[in-house]
Protein backbone atom coordinates (compact mmCIF):
# COMPACT_ATOMS: atom_id res chain seq x y z
CA UNK A 1 0.00 0.00 0.00
CA UNK A 2 1.12 3.60 -0.94
CA UNK A 3 1.53 5.86 2.20
CA UNK A 4 1.51 9.23 0.32
CA UNK A 5 -0.75 11.58 1.46
CA UNK A 6 -1.76 14.02 -0.33
CA UNK A 7 -4.85 16.51 -1.08
CA UNK A 8 -8.15 15.41 -1.28
CA UNK A 9 -9.38 17.60 -4.50
CA UNK A 10 -6.72 15.44 -6.16
CA UNK A 11 -8.79 12.12 -6.27
CA UNK A 12 -10.71 11.94 -9.60
CA UNK A 13 -14.60 10.07 -9.60
CA UNK A 14 -14.49 6.67 -8.80
CA UNK A 15 -11.51 6.91 -7.10
CA UNK A 16 -11.42 6.32 -3.05
CA UNK A 17 -8.77 7.37 0.01
CA UNK A 18 -8.93 7.66 3.16
CA UNK A 19 -8.73 10.86 5.68
CA UNK A 20 -5.58 11.35 6.92
CA UNK A 21 -5.56 14.41 8.71
CA UNK A 22 -7.32 17.87 8.23
CA UNK A 23 -5.28 21.01 7.97
CA UNK A 24 -8.31 23.37 7.70
CA UNK A 25 -8.74 25.92 10.10
CA UNK A 26 -11.43 27.47 11.99
CA UNK A 27 -14.85 27.63 11.15
CA UNK A 28 -14.50 25.27 8.30
CA UNK A 29 -12.40 22.61 10.38
CA UNK A 30 -15.18 22.64 12.39
CA UNK A 31 -17.49 22.34 9.70
CA UNK A 32 -16.05 19.32 7.75
CA UNK A 33 -15.11 17.29 11.56
CA UNK A 34 -19.25 17.97 12.09
CA UNK A 35 -19.59 16.41 8.81
CA UNK A 36 -18.03 13.26 9.52
CA UNK A 37 -14.40 14.33 7.78
CA UNK A 38 -12.79 12.75 10.58
CA UNK A 39 -9.29 10.74 10.58
CA UNK A 40 -9.98 7.03 9.15
CA UNK A 41 -12.73 7.63 7.41
CA UNK A 42 -13.33 6.28 3.75
CA UNK A 43 -14.30 8.87 1.24
CA UNK A 44 -14.86 8.46 -2.38
CA UNK A 45 -15.35 11.16 -5.26
CA UNK A 46 -18.33 10.22 -7.07
CA UNK A 47 -18.56 13.72 -9.42
CA UNK A 48 -16.61 16.35 -9.97
CA UNK A 49 -17.83 19.74 -11.80
CA UNK A 50 -16.16 20.08 -15.15
CA UNK A 51 -13.80 23.42 -15.00
CA UNK A 52 -12.82 21.19 -11.51
CA UNK A 53 -13.86 24.18 -8.97
CA UNK A 54 -15.90 21.52 -6.92
CA UNK A 55 -16.53 18.33 -6.45
CA UNK A 56 -19.08 16.10 -4.25
CA UNK A 57 -17.75 12.87 -2.02
CA UNK A 58 -19.78 9.90 -0.47
CA UNK A 59 -18.59 10.44 3.30
CA UNK A 60 -19.96 7.79 5.52
CA UNK A 61 -23.20 7.52 3.39
CA UNK A 62 -23.38 11.21 2.60
CA UNK A 63 -23.01 12.50 -0.30
CA UNK A 64 -21.31 16.23 0.40
CA UNK A 65 -20.46 18.65 -2.28
CA UNK A 66 -16.76 20.81 -1.42
CA UNK A 67 -15.40 23.53 -3.37
CA UNK A 68 -12.03 22.93 -4.24
CA UNK A 69 -10.10 25.07 -1.49
CA UNK A 70 -12.10 23.31 1.17
CA UNK A 71 -11.30 19.79 -0.13
CA UNK A 72 -7.31 20.57 -0.49
CA UNK A 73 -7.77 21.34 3.94
CA UNK A 74 -8.56 17.37 3.44
CA UNK A 75 -5.27 15.43 3.58
CA UNK A 76 -6.13 11.60 2.37
CA UNK A 77 -4.17 8.60 2.12
CA UNK A 78 -4.09 5.84 -0.66
CA UNK A 79 -6.97 2.75 1.02
CA UNK A 80 -5.71 -0.07 -1.24
CA UNK A 81 -8.80 0.50 -2.96
CA UNK A 82 -8.67 3.41 -5.51
CA UNK A 83 -11.16 2.29 -7.74
CA UNK A 84 -14.44 2.12 -6.93
CA UNK A 85 -16.96 0.68 -9.38
CA UNK A 86 -20.78 2.32 -8.98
Amino acid sequence: MNDDIYPLNTIRPGESAVISRLTADGAIRRRLLDLGFSSGTKIVCVLRQRHGEGAAYLVRGTVIALRKEDAAGILVRDDGDRQIPF
